[in-house]
């Protein structure tokens, strides 16, 4: 009778060791050192304790253009609760493009030109627009979205996330 308690508690310990290998696994999102168009300095202690989406994106890209309305829905939708967004322009994206996109389409989220592409290359040479990372509080990245996200799961993963704890 003694057995299936020890049992029970090994496979019991085997399942959180397995469990904290996979939530050790999830990357940390590369550091940031930016400035953003209206001049402000972005580093990652600027998201600290947030949940973050860092969305890779071009003028350029029609689904970029076409998603940005969800991206700004999203974080007016989140912003209250510890989310934030932060949209970087790629390299071969003309400056004064995204600064007139960013004021027409009055973008409240931050917006930083990638110019010489280091923020792309740190997050893993990144070519193809749009590709979003979700960051959670502790600034790991727990999900990487090529294209246009599912947003209806998209805010089901941000609400999880605003659940846990700082």
């Amino acid at each position: 009778m003694k057995l299936k308690p020890v049992l029970g508690g090994l496979a019991l310990a085997g399942l959180l060791a397995w469990g904290a290998l996979v939530f050790l696994r999830q990357p940390m999102a590369p550091a940031l050192d930016l400035v953003d168009l209206r001049g402000e300095a972005i580093t990652s202690a600027s998201f600290k304790g947030k949940v973050v989406l860092v969305n890779f994106w071009a003028t350029s890209c029609v689904t970029c253009v076409r998603e940005m309305p969800q991206l700004v829905e999203t974080f007016q939708k989140y912003r209250d609760q510890g989310y934030d967004t932060l949209a970087v322009a790629m390299s071969y994206d003309p400056p004064d493009q995204v600064l007139a996109y960013a004021n027409k389409n009055e973008l409240p989220f931050k917006v930083t030109l990638d110019v010489r592409g280091n923020v792309a290359k740190d997050f893993g040479d990144i070519l193809l627009t749009p590709t979003s990372f979700l960051i959670d509080r502790q600034g790991r990245i727990i999900k990487r979205y090529l294209g246009e996200p599912d947003f209806a799961e998209l805010h089901r993963l941000v609400e999880q996330l605003l659940r846990q704890p700082v």
